[in-house]
């Protein structure tokens, strides 16, 4: 592991953000084709830049912070909505977490994993390993922690995530990922047709499992974060095609609650990766 990351490590939240933020504009000023990217997909949602601005900031700080979330100290984060999470899980069918790309979407299942883990089982997340061996190794280490179980996206990740669901247990996604090409539908995401996973809704679905809106929220100077927790507005249909849209709806609600912390440069309506197919994995 480099000692930089380690280092990085032990610096306080109000440092890294700032260092962060430099970051995220050095990047939004030295490459045209983000900084036209990041313009035009918040232009598409409506927002002229001068009101996402602080998101180029933003995208800058959640890399900085990535070394404290993974191997420092829990940062001071406080959770708004747990009523809704409480009345899920006595459905006892399990939970699906969805969150976007919008603020510390890391801490998201963090911080539900030290809330409710020792009561209701750990919380099964889905994540795509690094190519750097350094990197992957952290990865693993970090996100296999207490109240947690990592997953690869592989059809064996799949299958893990059903079997936590129908223990009652709960698992979590980023359902504005762009999936490999043929597990996916098209759908549109803020007006615009956007390659969009099948998994969140197949997972729920073929479960029953209740499915809960997430955000995590960082607060200015660095004082930490807040996590809101939040019903799906309406029960997910129980056609696949509809119910992805859904979800795509849902996406919206929740980017639009704070847009300044959405990662508008993330690449959401590119083309498919053309990968060979698991056999037997969800389309």
């Amino acid at each position: 592991m480099p000692v930089a990351f380690r280092i990085f490590s032990t610096l306080p939240l109000w440092l890294l953000h700032a260092l962060g933020a430099l970051l995220g504009w050095l990047a939004f000023l030295a490459s045209p084709i983000y900084r036209r990217r990041l313009i035009e997909n918040a232009a598409l949602a409506g927002y002229r830049f001068a009101q996402v601005r602080a998101g180029v900031a933003h995208a800058g700080r959640m890399v900085a912070e990535l070394p404290r979330l993974w191997l420092g100290a829990p940062p001071p984060c406080r959770l708004v909505g747990e009523a809704c999470v409480e009345q899920a899980y006595a459905k006892g069918r399990g939970i699906v977490y969805l969150t976007p790309h919008l603020g510390c979407f890391e801490l998201s299942a963090q911080a539900a994993a030290r809330r409710w883990s020792a009561e209701h089982g750990p919380i099964t997340v889905l994540y795509r390993p690094a190519r750097q061996p350094w990197l992957a190794k952290v990865m693993e280490t970090a996100r296999n922690r207490p109240g947690m179980q990592a997953v690869p996206t592989t059809l064996a990740g799949v299958r893990q995530m059903i079997k936590a669901l129908r223990r009652g247990e709960a698992v979590g996604l980023l359902p504005d990922q762009v999936p490999p090409e043929g597990q996916g539908h098209w759908a549109p995401m803020f007006g615009r047709e956007a390659y969009t996973m099948t998994l969140a809704a197949r997972l729920a679905l073929q479960t029953g499992a209740t499915v809960v809106l997430v955000r995590c929220e960082r607060l200015s100077w660095g004082r930490g974060f807040v996590v809101f927790f939040e019903p799906l507005p309406v029960p997910l249909d129980a056609h696949l095609e509809t119910a992805v849209l859904q979800i795509n709806q849902a996406m919206e609600h929740v980017i639009r609650q704070c847009p300044q912390q959405y990662l508008w440069g993330y690449g959401r309506y590119k083309q498919p990766r053309a990968e060979t197919p698991t056999p037997g994995a969800p389309t």
